[in-house]
């Protein structure tokens, strides 16, 4: 299954000023993560950032946080806890009949964007701990590996495992973003294709 452009959000969680500096392969995790927001920008794909305890730990990178459309500041490791899924999932008019009777593809309502494609750090932590509760939420989740890390590889590294694990699907900056474009006659692609170079 590729993913659709149409039906997918993206998660920025936490590339934080005070953290980034001790973050394994940082610099690289937080390139990824601009490069994924300027995509998502380009497909009309909408971006939302957390910050955990931003007073602690200071807000997200500058033109990160430009790029979402809003930032939610949390306490909890998972933006779940937070009231994420209702930004994710807005609460809209319930539909008549028996949804559940109803081809998957025609449950969901004409707003409604099932699929979250996460990134961030500490993957081990904060990143792990909302795709789960998203996971148990049903919503399908895209964990983009090369935009995540923690301080330590062995620690991001036991964090993809379990996502995997738990069914959420492992890609890249690169995966997502000719998913989102399908084609190099989209009207983005030279744009898209000058970010990745």
């Amino acid at each position: 299954m590729l993913l659709d452009a149409s039906e997918c959000q993206l998660v920025l969680v936490d590339y934080q000023e005070r953290l980034m500096p001790v973050i394994f392969e940082g610099a690289l995790a937080l390139a990824n993560a601009r490069r994924l927001a300027h995509v998502a920008r380009m497909v009309q794909v909408p971006v939302w950032g957390t910050e955990q305890n931003p007073a602690r730990l200071g807000g997200n990178d500058p033109e990160l946080r430009a790029l979402c459309d809003k930032t939610l500041a949390k306490m909890h490791f998972s933006a779940v806890a937070e009231g994420l899924g209702e930004w994710l999932r807005p609460v809209g008019k319930p539909r008549p009949g028996n949804a559940r009777s109803l081809p998957k593809h025609l449950q969901k309502g004409p707003d409604e964007r099932p699929c979250a494609v996460l990134a961030g750090c500490e993957a081990h932590v904060c990143l792990l701990q909302t795709a789960l509760d998203l996971i148990d939420d049903e919503f399908d989740v895209w964990v983009v590996t090369d935009a995540c890390s923690s301080r330590t590889e062995r620690n991001r590294d036991a964090a993809f495992d379990r996502l995997a694990g738990a069914g959420a699907e492992l890609v890249t900056t690169e995966m997502v973003a000719f998913e989102w474009l399908r084609s190099c006659e989209h009207p983005a692609f030279r744009q898209m294709q000058a970010l990745i170079k």
